[in-house]
């Protein structure tokens, strides 16, 4: 095996500070909301979602709404999909399909997803990847409000976003989620300067600078998985990376950590219900964490892939040539995903 590199404390540091001094943004024709036009208190996604969809005209259902179980002709079953760069339905948010106040709720619902101070890291990734919000973005609304079986999906580059006011028994989010960013150069540079979601490396890599000789050994794989393999593997299979329950208490506090700050983008709901799937499989004592050495970007020994998984419980943060993070948790293993 060859020689590991030591984590260079200074790429760390870089890499966090290139992100800490982002600054809100949301470009010119994007729909922003302001504070004032902030969804008001007690309003959840799933009730936004449902005013969507009475607001919609016989046209427009026609376009983007669809029952429970629709299998879409090119991406299957639209519920379950995920993907790095696609569109459930063709009309796009921004467009002049949806109307003004529709396309503010769209945007409502969105926010309703993301933690208000993640709302402007995320405009600066959509205006960094296709031009602001709205502007590639679709969306998809599948079953019907009250029903107990009701998903609003928000595909776009670098999206898959959802939420179903816990229809789909089990799992966390909804479904499979994805996020990532192209700062704009495609093959970005081993800091990933500018990356809103580089900081989530930068937490993971400390877990590995605190590891010895053998645990480093067990962490480190050689080839990374295709990146859209998501699919539980379950108890009895063989997860590659380190089992968590191998380390020190302040090494596993550090994993703790690195959980934390996946998990602070999104709104409380979904955090809780993360953590419940994940307490169900077992903890985070039945997950590995893999650093991968294929697509170390400059060579440095920052890993830019790496994934943390259990029985259920899959994020995987493909960094390299830019970031792409795939997510998939639920608290049992045999629910299939659509990628």
């Amino acid at each position: 095996m060859a020689t590991m590199k030591p984590v260079s404390r200074r790429h760390l540091l870089t890499g966090a500070a290139g992100c800490a001094g982002i600054v809100t943004a949301c470009g010119s024709g994007a729909l922003a909301a302001s504070p004032a036009d902030a969804p008001a208190a007690g309003r959840t996604a799933e009730s936004l979602a449902a005013t969507l969809h009475a607001s919609l005209s016989p046209t427009q259902r026609a376009e983007v709404c669809f029952p429970w179980d629709y299998r879409h002709p090119k991406f299957g079953l639209l519920r379950t999909r995920i993907g790095n760069n696609w569109n459930a339905t063709k009309p796009t948010v921004a467009g002049d399909f949806f109307t003004k106040d529709q396309q503010r709720l769209v945007r409502e619902i969105f926010e309703s997803l993301i933690e208000p101070d993640w709302h402007g890291r995320f405009d600066k990734q959509m205006e960094d990847d296709c031009g602001g919000f709205g502007h590639h973005q679709s969306i998809a609304l599948l079953g019907e409000p009250g029903s107990g079986t009701f998903q609003f999906l928000l595909t776009g580059r670098h999206m898959t976003l959802r939420c179903d006011g816990d229809s789909a028994e089990s799992v966390a989010f909804g479904g499979p989620i994805f996020y990532g960013h192209d700062t704009g150069a495609f093959n970005e540079e081993r800091d990933h300067a500018g990356n809103v979601f580089w900081p989530q490396a930068v937490a993971a890599n400390r877990v590995f600078g605190m590891l010895d000789g053998a645990q480093r050994t067990k962490a480190l794989v050689e080839q990374a998985p295709k990146e859209a393999a998501v699919g539980f593997r379950g108890p009895g299979e063989g997860l590659p990376g380190i089992p968590l329950s191998d380390l020190s208490p302040d090494q596993r506090g550090e994993v703790e950590r690195v959980l934390a700050v996946l998990l602070e983008p999104f709104r409380t709901a979904d955090r809780e219900e993360v953590r419940g799937c994940l307490e169900r499989q077992g903890g985070l004592d039945r997950c590995r964490l893999a650093f991968y050495r294929q697509g170390d970007i400059g060579d440095d020994g920052v890993w830019d892939n790496w994934r943390l998984e259990g029985p259920s419980f899959v994020w995987y943060f493909r960094g390299s040539p830019h970031v792409h993070v795939w997510v998939n948790i639920a608290d049992r293993a045999d629910i299939p995903v659509n990628a």
